[in-house]
């Protein structure tokens, strides 16, 4: 499981190498430079077919230490490079400053152009930004120029403009927020870290900030600390629980949707799809009376229960086999509030619970509702339903970020979760799950993993129902969201661009034989 880091943590990790004598800051430093330019050979071959012009924006810090390193290594190679510094050399750390001295007898290293004189990004290949690190907690002050070192952002997809690349993070990025501090800050077409990624490069602006991510060691040990980590591929997970495991259809659960009033079923039926493709044995769609003949007309696998009010809910979950329920697609507000109570309240043995779309708008209608939740239960917000819900903490996250470390989504989404004393799902391109003990992680659609095509109406009812197939098997609720979470994407990447909701279940084989389960 690739665990992230956040920039106190690396920086702990570092101190305690050097501290030990394990490794000293200026090997650390050698170690990161090296990593850069070969991220950037990797990256770009043709880069490494024939010398270049790079220009190496170094910061005051160790940041620009490694960028003195490049500037170092680079220039060995026959390249033309040119040095840009901000800061005063006599006040930088003891590291960065041997670096810089290094390069000093290699080449020239000029102040930045302050910001009324002319500068032309386009005139290099490669730009090196090794500003500002992890470490930064203050905005940048693009009075000084920095916004100028780049081509424009929207002319990323130029073909002949420079290569940028970033050292650790775009300098202005929050390694721990993923937030540009001030809201603006540098870009890259590559970011290259170490050791570790950082929270920051994987929600928020990162991402996009960061254009393509390489992560390179550099000899570190990085002690488990329980940090978020990337959610990973679904492996057997203990006997009778892996996906592929042995069986018949009561020993792989009965899951129960609820669904709303004729001409509201869609969403329903999705996420009854996806729970029976994912491996419920069982799935009942529980309805009004008045909609089980259009129900029935478009299910065949799936049953119908019909599911008037809160007594009838009653009545058939005394069923002791139903062991999943669905509540919140389609289902309408009020009739929602209504079946949410009847199912926190039901008193055997407590069923696993999703609580997604209309069931979370009820949820934030009643207090009382809210504090019957219990640690079976699985919330999946949007932004908006998030909102919502946690209003104090939405607020938080939609506040300027102007120092850091900015409050995050991963921030947010635990501090939801211990609220709520269960699972919260924070959904988006970077979906944050957390459990009500603060454990967490992100489910990234970035980078390698991006699906664009996922932002498609009726997606979430499915991964509702995803994660409502995997508690029915009787996967725990925080691994239950995980893994549904990562089988969500990897379906939409599968299919590729032209998805609708309607083809993530029917992606479920395929994505299953490619994981040999």
């Amino acid at each position: 499981m690739t665990e992230l880091l956040t920039s106190a943590q690396m920086r702990a990790i570092e101190t305690a190498a050097i501290g030990s004598d394990a490794v000293s800051g200026l090997h650390l430093m050698e170690r990161a430079g090296q990593g850069v330019v070969d991220a950037i050979f990797a990256e770009w071959p043709d880069l490494a077919a024939a010398p270049h012009r790079a220009v190496v924006l170094c910061g005051p810090g160790n940041n620009g230490g490694d960028g003195f390193v490049v500037a170092r290594l680079l220039k060995a190679l026959g390249w033309e490079v040119e040095v840009l510094a901000h800061g005063t050399p006599g006040k930088m750390p003891p590291d960065a400053r041997v670096n810089y001295e290094r390069w000093r007898g290699m080449g020239e290293v000029r102040a930045m152009p302050a910001p009324d004189q002319a500068c032309d990004p386009w005139t290099t290949d490669l730009i090196i930004d090794a500003l500002f690190g992890t470490g930064l907690t203050r905005p940048l002050s693009f009075d000084s120029g920095f916004g100028r070192m780049l081509p424009e952002r929207d002319l990323k997809d130029f073909p002949e403009r420079p290569k940028v690349v970033a050292v650790d993070v775009p300098s202005g990025l929050c390694a721990d927020s993923g937030r540009m501090l001030n809201g603006d800050g540098l870009w890259a077409d590559l970011t290259v870290t170490f050791q570790m990624p950082k929270i920051g490069h994987f929600v928020a602006d990162g991402p996009s900030r960061c254009g393509r991510l390489s992560c390179v060691g550099i000899g570190l040990d990085v002690p488990g600390r329980g940090m978020p980590s990337l959610t990973e591929a679904p492996i057997g997970v203990g006997k009778g629980n892996a996906l592929g495991g042995a069986g018949h259809k009561y020993s792989h659960g009965h899951a129960l949707i609820l669904s709303g009033a004729s001409g509201k079923g869609g969403a329903a039926r999705l996420a009854a799809r996806g729970a029976i493709r994912i491996g419920a044995g069982l799935v009942t769609v529980g309805c009004p009376p008045a909609a089980v003949i259009e129900n029935a007309g478009q299910l065949n696998a799936i049953m119908l229960k019909p599911v008037a009010d809160a007594a009838d809910l009653a009545a058939v979950l005394n069923d002791r086999r139903i062991n999943a329920l669905c509540l919140g697609p389609g289902l309408g507000v009020d009739r929602a509030a209504e079946l949410v109570a009847a199912a926190l309240r039901h008193a055997r043995a407590r069923p696993a619970l999703v609580l997604d779309a209309d069931a979370l708008t009820a949820l934030a209608a009643d207090a009382a509702l809210f504090a019957m939740l219990h640690d079976r239960c699985i919330l999946t917000p949007h932004g908006g339903e998030f909102a919502r819900l946690f209003p104090d903490l939405a607020a938080r996250l939609a506040a300027p970020a102007t120092t850091g470390p900015a409050y995050s989504k991963v921030d947010a989404t635990r501090d939801a979760a211990a609220r709520a004393g269960c699972v919260v799902l924070f959904k988006g391109a970077d979906t944050v799950i957390a459990h009500h003990d603060r454990r967490c992680s992100i489910n990234s659609a970035h980078y390698d993993r991006a699906a664009p095509w996922l932002a498609t109406a009726g997606a979430g009812d499915v991964l509702a129902g995803f994660i409502t197939g995997l508690l029915a098997r009787g996967f725990q609720p925080m691994q239950a969201a995980e893994t549904a979470a990562w089988l969500h994407v990897e379906c939409a990447r599968s299919f590729g661009p032209g998805l609708i909701a309607e083809d993530l279940p029917e992606a479920l084989p395929k994505v299953f034989r490619a994981l040999g389960l």
